[in-house]
């Protein structure tokens, strides 16, 4: 079964505040059997526009992938990143 991600393309307008956001996500995600393969460090962009910190996290599958960013707790500490962040958020399914 192919795993799933949800990937994070994320800039951080107050660090500070953001803080939180990465302290409360941790757990919940994580006890979705969520992985983090990429959660800032260096990048590059040689080709369109982007934000300045990328996140990738692997699931066992899509489905629980979907299920952890749809989750409550977790919706309700994503307000925390929304007011802090600019953010484009991406479900997908690996192959």
């Amino acid at each position: 079964m192919p795993k799933g991600y949800i990937i994070g393309h994320i800039t951080v307008n107050d660090p500070d505040a953001y803080k939180e956001y990465v302290e409360r996500d941790t757990p919940i995600l994580e006890g979705f059997g969520g992985r983090f393969i990429v959660r800032g460090g260096a990048s590059e962009t040689p080709e369109g526009v982007t934000e300045n910190r990328h996140v990738v996290i692997e699931f066992p599958d899509f489905e629980t992938a979907k299920r952890a960013y749809n989750d409550p707790a977790y919706q309700e500490v994503a307000e925390i990143r929304r007011r802090t962040a600019t953010s484009t958020i991406i479900l997908v399914e690996g192959v």
